[in-house]
């Protein structure tokens, strides 16, 4: 087709459609934004869903979710990483210095943000300081190719959950943690442990999640044009969650004494659904070395982090390729717009949360999983249609203009 026969000539006025749909904005890829969105309706069954153990199906459904979205949101979280400072090519020189300033400014406000949420007392554990500090320390990693990137990920979920395992041991049998935070001026601003829980004794330590974050800033690396990519990344998260979740399996059955071990250790229902879920409960006395035998999303261990990060990699191809597909895609715009409004979307049920508090029965939990998911779809849905960010996204935004100064 010749440049001359692809030019359209210009509509009068009264020929130009009344209703024009809003382009979306510049660079936005909507199935990163749809599985954001399916992470933060995850994060909601979490937090105000009944708790798996009413068993069946519905138990069922409601453990998917459990620590496999927050996961999920931690590698999209990379992902945005790599966004700000430059895709497919990583900015250089002035460019490149204000991208890393915009990361270092938008950590600081998540973790001042994610101090604030938990300081409400809820009985949410709040990811964003989390989160936040992993943008700091991934940050130098920015430029690397997607093949080193993997690697690095790959590397931390193999070394890093028994390095966190021997430093949790250490704490619980001596006393110097006490004294690093009882040091830590950020434990004593916040009223929490500070960094020895960010990174060591929290819900999320960043030691054992930089691994997740690090693997989606090797998506985003990939060429997310071609539909192949999206194959391969759900063959290779397949297979990441068989090598996690199998692997556990086959570990706690084999291993002599690990399921009565784990089952000794915890507080929760049987050790046999240690391979893939949370009801096997917490670690109450001491953590035996069995525990690393274990892939719960939550336990912090090798094959819990390939398990998870094989699922959230299953999850992004398949919202990628819905993608492509308007017929498919076109249902899922409520689920997109939470997406493109995430951080506001998860402040807002932590805030809810506080009024409301968290029931534990079926049919009430049932209820106000089904009310915060209606309103979370109605807002996104509602403001994506007349702005191009959610209100806290845009002044997060705001927050990072600052960057423009640097030369």
């Amino acid at each position: 087709m010749t440049q001359e026969a692809t030019r359209m000539p210009a509509l009068p006025a009264t020929e130009r459609p009344a209703h024009r749909p809003r382009p979306p904005s510049t660079g936005r890829l909507v199935g990163i934004d749809l599985a954001r969105g399916l992470a933060v309706l995850g994060m909601y069954a979490a937090h105000v869903g009944p708790d798996p153990t009413v068993g069946g199906p519905l138990g069922f459904l409601l453990e998917l979710p459990r620590g496999r979205a927050s996961a999920l949101f931690a590698l999209l979280a990379g992902f945005s990483l790599v966004l700000i400072t430059g895709r497919p090519h990583p900015r250089t020189g002035r460019a490149g210095r204000q991208a890393m300033c915009r990361i270092v400014l938008r950590a600081l406000v998540l973790m001042a943000l994610g101090f604030a949420l938990t300081a409400l007392d809820t009985d949410v554990d709040v990811i964003l300081s989390f989160y936040g500090l992993l943008f700091l320390l991934v940050l130098p990693l920015y430029r690397l190719s997607a093949r080193t990137l993997a690697c690095i990920a790959a590397a931390g979920a193999l070394i890093l959950p028994q390095v966190l395992y021997v430093v949790r041991q250490s704490v619980e049998g001596g006393d110097w943690a006490d004294a690093v935070v009882a040091a830590d001026p950020l434990a004593r601003i916040t009223g929490t442990d500070g960094f020895m829980e960010l990174l060591f004794t929290g819900e999320y330590p960043v030691l054992t999640w930089m691994s997740f974050m690090v693997a989606g800033m090797a998506v985003a690396r990939l060429d997310l044009a071609r539909g192949r990519t999206f194959t391969q990344l759900s063959c290779t998260g397949g297979a990441l969650a068989l090598l996690g979740y199998g692997g556990s399996w086959l570990a706690l059955h084999l291993v002599p004494h690990a399921l009565t071990t784990v089952a000794a250790a915890t507080d929760g229902g049987s050790a046999g659904s240690a391979w893939w879920s949370d009801t096997v409960g917490d670690v109450t006395d001491g953590t035996p070395a069995d525990w690393l035998l274990v892939a719960a999303p939550h336990s912090q261990t090798t094959f819990s982090i390939l398990g998870n990060t094989g699922v959230a990699l299953v999850v992004v191809a398949a919202c990628g390729a819905a993608a492509r597909m308007p017929r498919l895609l076109r249902p899922a715009t409520p689920v997109t717009a939470v997406g493109m409004t995430a951080l506001t979307a998860y402040v807002l049920h932590i805030l809810a949360i506080r009024v409301v508090g968290m029931e534990d029965a079926t049919g009430p939990a049932l209820l106000s999983l089904l009310l915060f998911t209606l309103a979370a779809m109605l807002f996104a849905t509602t403001w994506t249609r007349h702005f191009r960010r959610g209100p806290l996204e845009y002044l997060l935004h705001t927050a990072t203009r600052p960057a423009r100064l640097v030369r």
